[in-house]
């Protein structure tokens, strides 16, 4: 049966959203995380430190299997005090790069170390999400120019 090529409108056609990962790393070669201090330090090499203590972002590192990094994507940069930072987005990211596990993180220009109520109720909600895709939240990371918060290491996630 011959099949009919119809000449459909483009807006019939379903837009895709593209993040391109193509490595060139070698997994000996992959920093491993094995603690908060370790997150900390790979976050702060990508955080743009004339910007930490003015403008709030969102990042998150993705990971393997063994804890070793395959990337670090920048989910969302917004304001002084706040920033939006969209799960699908931050799940499209680990989806495509194959996370078996990540950790989300954001700074505080302030420098205040301290979660805020939306940050507490944000990590809950993508944990579950991470539950649901089978991809563990292994910790969120609150970032300043000095010193960091783990919600792992308190016990909050």
């Amino acid at each position: 049966m011959e099949q009919l090529t119809l000449n459909l409108p483009e807006w019939t056609r379903v837009a895709e959203v593209e993040l391109v990962y193509k490595t060139k790393v070698k997994a000996s070669e992959r920093p491993k995380i094995t603690s908060s201090r370790d997150s900390y330090n790979l976050l702060l090499q990508c955080w743009d430190m004339d910007k930490i203590e003015l403008q709030e972002q969102f990042k998150v590192m993705l990971l393997n299997r063994s804890n070793k990094v395959l990337g670090i994507f920048e989910v969302s940069s917004g304001g002084i005090t706040g920033t939006v930072a969209d799960p699908k987005l931050i799940f499209m990211a680990a989806l495509k790069a194959s996370a078996c596990g990540i950790i989300i993180s954001h700074n505080h220009p302030s420098g205040n170390l301290k979660p805020s109520r939306p940050d507490e109720e944000l990590t809950r909600k993508i944990k579950e999400a991470g539950r649901l895709l089978d991809i563990q939240v292994l910790d969120h990371v609150i970032v300043t120019s000095e010193a960091y918060y783990s919600f792992a290491d308190e016990g909050l996630l």
